[in-house]
């Protein structure tokens, strides 16, 4: 990821900057530093356009694990339709019936819970990214003033 990338660069140029006498106040080149800065501005957005393709990815997938589901029950309504002719048969397709609605019920919640894990995990890593790089700009800044 290029921001990290400038985000060492940025934590190097002040570790390799020289000290003020008596003090941890460090003198250096305000315009390296801004600019350095600056294209962490234009990089943000492009991890903030990932984080939105990762939640309608994850919207998308939802959609898809639901239709799947609804073929499969839907799916099933016709084979008992179909069976519903003899006595025997029509009592055994309603076991399967049962058990077809079931086994799509729990892959599709399995389905959305994975989902919705992935997407999860994916946001909180993000998330936990851009936190700590706010946090070295922060504590830069602060450091600057």
């Amino acid at each position: 990821m290029e921001i990290f990338t400038l985000l060492e660069t940025l934590e190097d140029l002040l570790e390799r900057s020289r000290t003020m006498p008596f003090s941890t106040k460090a003198i250096v080149d305000k315009e390296e530093i801004l600019d350095i800065i600056k294209e962490i501005r234009l990089k943000l957005p492009d991890e903030l356009k990932q984080a939105k393709w990762v939640k309608e990815e994850r919207q998308r997938i939802l959609v898809e694990a639901q239709k799947e589901a609804d073929e499969i029950v839907k799916e099933a309504e016709n084979r008992i339709i179909a069976m519903i002719d003899e006595h025997e048969i029509t009592r055994k397709a309603y076991e399967q019936k049962a058990e077809i609605i079931e086994t799509a019920n729990e892959m599709s919640r399995e389905i959305s819970k994975g989902t919705k894990d992935y997407a999860d995990s994916i946001l909180q890593n993000l998330e936990n990214s851009l936190v700590s790089a706010l946090e070295i700009i922060q504590n830069n800044r602060k450091e600057l003033k």
